[in-house]
């Protein structure tokens, strides 16, 4: 198992762009775990997301859709940006037009394996040289979940996002998306070579790794899902530190203060800050706020 498919349950940077929609067929009901923190005039849940999906997920129901209309606001990772501020934001970080090639930075011996992994995926040798290796890595991430079936517009997000704006309730971010590009571009190039590689190597097995783990999201099974992800990240602790830890931390912080605000908040952020080791709710008890499972 490896990094990507934990990207997904991490990290907005992992959703794909619109796939084209199947014909309509039965709809699976699928129960994903939901946490609430209470006290006398604040509410806050917690819900944890994937940021790309399969069509057919009944997801949005019972006690999400319960709590997600007696919220008052939405609070995403970030605020869903349209794809020409994304692409604004994204290039300058993304582009690497001066310097070595991406394939030079690739160690010789892995060069042949990049290569061979990018022609599964139908794309040229070369389609990356003036890129960020996290860039091509995220890119890669995206094309696998696209052949895999996953697309944003069934993405958690997509569907909270337009409920919210339908609603009239506001939607607002934790970050920026500048901000989480950012973690990426300024990671250490050996460790985005790193995070590139480990799509790369593993093409063959993602199908049937990434249905695993958003069946282990649509039963509730957080303690599973903390597994199979601390299973990747300890070969990335860069990446670990920065796109999952640090982040928890501030964000229990922005939990703690917020809940000195009456009102209440849907707070929806990918599944794994709220999964394993580390997860926002250990830090919030660290900080003897009590985060309650909402059973359904």
């Amino acid at each position: 198992m490896r990094f990507l498919k934990t990207l997904l349950a991490v990290s907005l940077i992992a959703a794909t762009p619109a796939c084209a929609k199947p014909a309509p067929g039965a709809v699976k009901d699928v129960d994903p775990a939901l946490w609430v923190v209470k006290d006398a005039d604040t509410t806050i849940y917690l819900f944890g997301t994937i940021h790309a999906l399969k069509p057919g997920l009944g997801w949005f129901d019972d006690a999400v859709r319960k709590a997600f209309d007696a919220s008052d606001s939405l609070v995403l990772e970030i605020p869903m940006p349209s794809p020409d501020e994304a692409q604004k934001v994204m290039l300058p970080l993304a582009l690497d037009p001066t310097g070595p090639t991406l394939t030079e930075k690739i160690p010789a011996d892995k060069r042949a394996a990049y290569r061979a992994g990018l022609a599964k995926l139908g794309v040229r040798p070369d389609a990356f040289d003036r890129f960020e290796p996290w860039f091509a890595g995220a890119t890669v991430g995206q094309l696998e979940l696209q052949k895999s079936g996953f697309g944003r517009d069934d993405g958690v997000e997509k569907q909270l996002d337009a409920a919210a704006k339908a609603a009239g309730k506001p939607v607002t971010g934790l970050e920026t998306l500048g901000q989480q590009l950012g973690y990426f571009h300024d990671l250490p190039q050996d460790a985005q070579v790193s995070f590139l590689l480990s799509g790369i190597e593993e093409i063959d097995t993602f199908p049937a790794e990434i249905d695993k783990m958003v069946d282990l999201w649509g039963k509730g099974d957080a303690d599973g899902l903390g597994k199979m992800m601390n299973e990747d990240l300890t070969k990335q602790p860069v990446l670990r530190q920065v796109l999952l830890y640090d982040r928890n931390a501030r964000w229990a912080d922005w939990i703690a203060r917020r809940m000195d605000q009456p009102g209440t908040v849907f707070i929806a952020v990918g599944a794994g800050h709220l999964a394993g080791a580390g997860s926002v709710q250990s830090l919030l008890a660290k900080k003897h706020i009590t985060v309650r499972r909402v059973r359904y």
